[in-house]
């Protein structure tokens, strides 16, 4: 690890924590028949970050997305996109929340038809601000706070507590005591983590669950024919919905409008000008498998 004592030591933390989620999300993906993308090589990208475009051509280089269809050599569907950060001071850590949000919403939308779950995995010293406004923009998070990592590394002789002034010696103290772990002993670390924070691992994985297990329970269509007409006052607009034939078909096509109902109550609406593009967005949920 290149870098300053201190830096190392973040990033020591940060490999802790993906050490202790990726077992989590690795058995999730398997259990619910999901191809987990994370950094590393694929076949079906190039280079080796979990990289993924917006509508407007834009990249984001994300932690872990679960993909519905999706394999080594074929991208599917994603059902999740989730992104993990380790932050120790509050003014970096309002930073890195806004980060999260600007990689992950645009993504969101882009991939809508599928309502893809939002989550984050925070760990260290994250504001209560920066929570509540991620969570009201739905996210669903599961926080380890910077007490939780501290008494965590306690309990394998590791003091991990650390603030601005601490010098760099102190640091690489830190540095190579957890190099001394064995191999094991770290795994062991990073499963003690999880283990202390069950009670939040286990909401996250629930909502998560009820994200990627939702399934279509209703399609409404509604064929909209006739021209729209214009009023310049209430009393017209009453005057001609009351004459108005109803009766009458023979009027053109005006749009397609299409509701998904899914079993999580989420909607997904959409209006089509003509009937091809109508069918084409419904063929598009018929390819995702939903």
């Amino acid at each position: 690890m290149a870098g300053s004592p201190a830096h190392r030591w973040g990033q020591i933390i940060g490999k802790v924590l993906e050490a202790a989620v990726l077992p989590i999300l690795t058995e999730f993906a398997g259990k619910h028949h999901l191809y987990l993308d994370r950094h590393g090589a694929r076949p079906a990208r190039q280079g080796k970050k979990c990289r993924w475009f917006d509508g407007n051509g834009n990249s984001h280089d994300l932690d872990y997305v679960l993909e519905r269809g999706g394999s080594p050599e074929k991208i599917g569907t994603p059902v999740a996109f989730l992104e993990a950060a380790w932050r120790r001071y509050t003014k970096h850590s309002r930073n890195k929340a806004q980060e999260i949000q600007g990689a992950i919403l645009p993504l969101a939308e882009t991939y809508r038809n599928s309502a893809p779950f939002k989550g984050a995995i925070l760990a260290g010293v994250f504001t209560n601000g920066a929570l509540s406004q991620m969570r009201s923009l739905g996210f669903t998070l599961l926080y380890f706070p910077y007490k939780m990592i501290v008494s965590t590394f306690a309990e394998f002789g590791i003091d991990a507590s650390f603030e601005e002034d601490t010098p760099d010696r102190e640091f690489q103290k830190k540095v190579d005591r957890f190099k001394t772990l064995p191999g094991k002993k770290q795994s062991e670390l990073a499963a003690r983590l999880m283990k202390k924070n069950a009670r939040r691992v286990d909401e996250f994985i629930r909502e998560l669950t009820r994200s990627v297990s939702m399934r279509i329970e209703r399609i409404v269509v509604l064929p909209l024919h006739g021209s729209a007409e214009q009023f310049p006052g209430i009393e017209f607009a009453i005057h001609f919905i009351q004459s108005y034939n109803a009766n009458d078909g023979v009027k053109p096509i005006q749009r397609y409008e299409i509701q998904i109902h899914y079993s999580n109550e989420d909607v997904i609406e959409g209006r089509f000008a003509d009937k091809e593009t109508a069918l084409k967005f419904l063929e598009g949920y018929r390819l995702r498998g939903q």
